[in-house]
């Protein structure tokens, strides 16, 4: 099995990427700017016939190379099993206080290039048997959940991503690509403790990781176009 992972180099992108390595007979292609981390995870043990292949890239960039990246994925694995949208963005600062930059730095993260990204690679996928789209939204984007202060952008984008999650499954219908989303609580990332520091979040990387693996590599045979909440916090 063929997976691609974006924001691979800390949090659950990091946790997800060494649990998929674990299994056997699978390719991680995992996406970060952090080389560092990206070779740490890439020198971990890996079940049999395993291997994780650490891709140094700016997931911004996919909106200013077309085809760039789709080239670099076509010379690793064909096809692409599972597509993982997780690389995210947070800032945490008063709606009044943001600049307009600070706004499309948000945005740019955590909806265009998971957007553009699934646009340019969503063909390598069609010869799978599994085709699964998984984009990582939040508990901050669910319609009807609490909201932070301070996250009105991040907010907004990951709302944002959870609709085109929604798009997408009714466009790649007839290709039996699925397309789902998961709504995340607080985890304990270093997003998160950058964003609110001395916050303690219910749940570690690890855990939440796991869970988004199953998901990831079952998910598709029960659900498509959905956007599931997964939060141990009410409401």
């Amino acid at each position: 099995m063929n997976i691609l992972i974006t924001g691979a180099s800390r949090g659950i992108g990091y946790e997800l990427a060494q649990r998929f390595a674990e299994e056997e007979n699978t390719h991680v292609i995992c996406i970060s700017r952090n080389h560092a981390k990206l070779e740490e995870l890439a020198n971990k043990p890996t079940g049999n016939n395993s291997r994780v292949t650490p891709l140094v890239y700016d997931i911004i960039d996919v909106m200013k190379e077309p085809g760039a990246l789709k080239r670099q994925i076509l010379g690793l694995v064909s096809p692409l099993d599972i597509i993982i949208n997780n690389a995210g963005y947070l800032i945490n600062k008063p709606f009044m206080d943001f600049t307009y930059q600070e706004a499309i730095d948000i945005f740019n993260t955590n909806f265009f290039a998971a957007a553009f990204l699934i646009q340019q690679l969503k063909d390598l996928m069609i010869e799978s048997d599994a085709r699964h789209i998984v984009n990582i939204s939040s508990m901050g984007g669910f319609q009807g959940s609490s909201k932070f202060a301070g996250l009105s952008f991040y907010s907004a984008a990951k709302a944002a991503i959870a609709n085109l999650t929604e798009c997408l499954a009714e466009e790649f219908k007839k290709e039996g690509i699925r397309v789902n989303a998961l709504a995340l609580g607080a985890v304990d990332t270093e997003m998160l403790h950058e964003a609110f520091p001395g916050f303690q979040p219910p749940l570690k990387a690890k855990e939440m990781a796991e869970y988004v693996f199953d998901f990831a590599r079952n998910g598709q045979h029960y659900f498509n176009g959905k956007i599931l909440p997964v939060s141990t916090g009410t409401p």
